[in-house]
């Protein structure tokens, strides 16, 4: 069992901090285990009196061994102490592969969790903390309780909710990285292909590990069942049903599937019966003999006729009339139709494919569309789900539509600033992937030094009611964000160096001290070169 898949609710509100500062530190990194150490500190900050540990080995036939200990001194104890299965450190992970916790004899508590690279335990995170046995007395518990110290299940459960995250965000730097690697290199070996203008190249056409399948991209759990799902169906003639909420890419999808089939040399028809007037639909799809109506100076071929050997994608599915919903029935079962003020039966192989962000059952329900259709329809069912439940696929599509809008625009965008992803990961998206590359085109737009600041982001994403961080005054909150933010990326451009942003800002290097610790900002989380 991995970690990913022990996560069964969003991260406690305590731990929200500590852990996007450990998504920052990986993300600053170019060597995921040069950042491990720096994530096992500020899982130490949370737990001032523990003991945090990481194994780590990126070789399975390398024996595993201890990367990183805090405090310091540990390493001196551990680094040549082998892992043993069972035992602590980092052993009882590596043997059940799920979270542990469990209360070590005189040793306090010990919580871990395996980090998995590729389907394999490659390491383990773990803490140790002293745990309250209830041998305390009356007086020192009131003592305790004066000082607002958390009680002892409610520091357990914070300690193993951030040991879950952290190995998860581990986890995710991992894939992210190798996928990324893997890229690279394709692209120096050009072998790298574009399917279309814009999309990244095609990791693997079979919907195996990558993050670009046919012009859609994504690394997540939910992204790979849709591009396996793809794969399956392809090589048949099936029609499909999409479903989705607007802007999830039930487009890209319909052609991935085209793609992926034996009539990808055919052509691709797709119409959006949303767009389309109910008087002029019909001869859309179905075309019209010479003088059907006013106007029909000629026989016109339909959109039927146009995808032979190809695939027709119907779009907007649930927006059909209910005259244009027989007659599609028909075209189904039969495999046949008449053009508008025709008579004579025409033959169809296109292949159908259709999409709606709609509920049909729903609407089958209350009399609006045909059940008979619905059944024909949903052979077989594939739902794009939306942006918010794919977690990292939202840097990665940041970072696509970055070096993509970005070339179009004339720019070279370096990256996207830390605050600025902090933004785009909390938001909940309701345009989906669409309103996310419209935000990213915005943004490459307003960028004036070749780096997207969150101030260049939309208000939309900005506004503390969209991202839950309602501050005491906004016009306070806005300063501090500002604030925080250029401390940051003085700290970036210097590595580290502490004087030297200080001076970058036109502040004493005391009062860089003071906004430091105001911000809980730890200057030596940037020494690292990119």
């Amino acid at each position: 069992m991995t970690a990913t898949g022990s996560l069964r609710r969003d991260p406690l509100t305590e731990n929200l901090a500590p852990l996007f500062a450990m998504q920052r530190t990986l993300m600053m990194h170019s060597e995921v285990l040069a950042a491990i150490p720096l994530c096992v500190q500020i899982v130490a900050k949370e737990f001032p009196d523990s003991e945090v540990l990481a194994c780590f080995s990126e070789d399975q036939h390398e024996e595993m061994r201890i990367v990183a200990t805090a405090p310091d001194y540990l390493k001196d104890e551990y680094a040549f102490r082998p892992i043993r299965l069972g035992s602590y450190p980092c052993g009882l992970a590596l043997e059940q592969e799920e979270l542990v916790s469990v209360a070590l004899a005189d040793k306090g508590r010990c919580i871990e969790a395996p980090i998995f690279q590729e389907q394999r335990a490659a390491g383990a995170l773990s803490l140790r903390f002293a745990e309250d046995t209830g041998g305390k007395t009356e007086k020192t518990r009131r003592l305790e309780k004066l000082k607002t110290r958390p009680d002892p299940e409610s520091r357990r459960i914070k300690a193993e909710d951030l040991v879950r995250w952290g190995s998860f965000l581990i986890e995710e730097a991992l894939s992210l990285r190798k996928a990324l690697t893997g890229r690279a290199g394709r692209q120096e070996e050009g072998i790298g292909t574009r399917r279309q203008a814009g999309a990244l190249p095609v990791q693997r056409q079979d919907g195996g590990e990558g993050i670009a399948f046919h012009g859609l991209i994504g690394s997540s759990d939910v992204m790979k069942e849709v591009f396996r799902l793809i794969d399956q169906v392809a090589v048949t003639d099936a029609t499909v049903f999409l479903s989705g909420e607007s802007g999830t890419g039930k487009e890209l999808a319909a052609r991935a599937i085209h793609e992926c089939s034996s009539r990808a040399s055919g052509p691709f028809v797709a119409v959006n019966c949303a767009a389309l007037p109910e008087s002029l639909i019909e001869s859309e799809l179905f075309g019209h003999e010479k003088g059907a109506f006013t106007g029909a100076v000629a026989i016109r071929q339909g959109r039927f006729e146009a995808a032979r050997d190809g695939s027709l994608f119907l779009d907007e599915i649930g927006d059909l009339s209910p005259a244009v919903q027989v007659k599609l029935l028909r075209i189904l079962q039969e495999h046949s139709f008449e053009r508008v003020g025709g008579n004579k039966s025409i033959r169809t192989n296109a292949r159908i494919i259709t999409a709606t962000h709609r509920d049909l059952q729903k609407e089958v329900r209350e009399g609006r569309f045909r059940e008979d259709l619905f059944f024909r329809l949903n052979v077989f069912p594939i739902n794009l789900p939306p942006l918010r439940e794919r977690g990292a696929d939202i840097l990665l599509l940041a970072d696509h539509f970055t070096e993509t809008l970005g070339a179009n625009q004339g720019k070279m965008i370096k990256r996207i600033s830390s605050p600025a992803l902090d933004l785009l990961m909390i938001y909940h998206w309701p345009g989906n992937v669409r309103e996310l590359e419209n935000c990213i085109a915005r943004a490459i737009i307003l960028s004036r030094d070749n780096v997207i600041h969150s101030y260049d982001l939309p208000p939309s994403l900005q506004s503390a009611s969209s991202t839950g961080t309602e501050p005491a005054s906004s016009f306070d909150g806005a300063i501090a964000r500002l604030e925080k933010e250029m401390l940051v990326e003085a700290l970036k451009i210097e590595l580290g160096n502490s004087a030297q942003a200080a001076k970058r800002l036109g502040i004493t290097q005391r009062r860089f001290r003071f906004a430091l610790q105001r911000y809980k900002i730890d200057y030596r989380q940037f020494r690292t070169k990119l």
